[in-house]
């Protein structure tokens, strides 16, 4: 009615729903071997509360990157993605390279004791000033916090200072239930205080829309907004609430 020539369309219009019917289906599978991965990753840590038991959480859990090699192999098996694919993302590579390398100067300085002795640093100070458990709680806090700009891992720093301060804490005579909760949020927080802070730090930084100057500016930024809503609110929320 018109005067557009229907009908030449329609040898176009059956293709590109053929088309969205191809990448409905592969994106199908996808999800679906996302979930996978996701699950086996979720399956992992669930055993280890459950069993509360790290060689049966082993025994039964599935592996981080076992997980995900997995999932790719399916993935390449099936035909979703091509090696092609995989060679093409070179934001990824790059993103593995040097997170790699800064992964394992992390574990450098805590295998050479650099970490513990920081740890120690403050464990002196706090002793030498004699500080009331409010200015202890602040400064362990911000130590702890400002400790992960040479971490690359956050279950690394976790494992090498969370019981160590946590006992610093208990010394100094913070409540025990709030010394424990504000260093568990500030284990996630810190998660985006560089871009090599945490895996998902990686992830945002190696998509490209983002260079390292704003990066480390942004994560600063939120570092104090965090701090003033995680230790200054926070605190009186969780004594509203009756935790310690």
């Amino acid at each position: 009615m018109l005067g557009f020539p229907i009908h030449n369309h329609k040898g176009r219009l059956e293709r590109n729903t053929r088309k969205l019917g191809h990448e409905k289906s592969r994106d199908d599978v996808i999800i679906t071997i996302q979930a996978f991965v996701f699950w086996s990753k979720a399956a992992t840590d669930m055993m280890g509360v459950v069993f509360d038991n790290l060689r049966a959480r082993e025994a039964i859990g599935v592996a981080s990157v076992v997980a995900a090699m997995l999932g790719l192999s399916i993935l390449l098996l099936l035909g979703v993605v091509n090696w092609d694919d995989c060679l093409s993302e070179k934001s990824a590579w790059d993103t593995l390279s040097w997170f790699a390398i800064v992964v394992g100067m992390a574990g450098q300085l805590t295998d050479v004791g650099i970490v513990t002795w920081m740890s120690n640093c403050v464990a002196n100070t706090l002793r030498y000033y004699q500080l009331s458990w409010p200015a202890a709680f602040v400064v362990l806090q911000a130590a702890y916090f400002l400790i992960h700009y040479i971490f690359a891992s956050q279950a690394a720093h976790i494992g090498a200072l969370y019981s160590s301060f946590l006992a610093m804490h208990l010394a100094s005579g913070v409540p025990g239930v709030l010394a424990a909760l504000t260093l568990a949020y500030n284990s996630c927080l810190f998660g985006a205080l560089t871009h090599y802070s945490s895996a998902q730090a990686a992830g945002y930084y190696g998509a490209g829309y983002i260079g390292i100057p704003d990066f480390l500016k942004a994560g600063f930024i939120m570092s104090i907004i965090n701090a003033v809503i995680w230790g200054g609110i926070g605190p009186f929320w969780w004594k509203f609430l009756g935790l310690y």
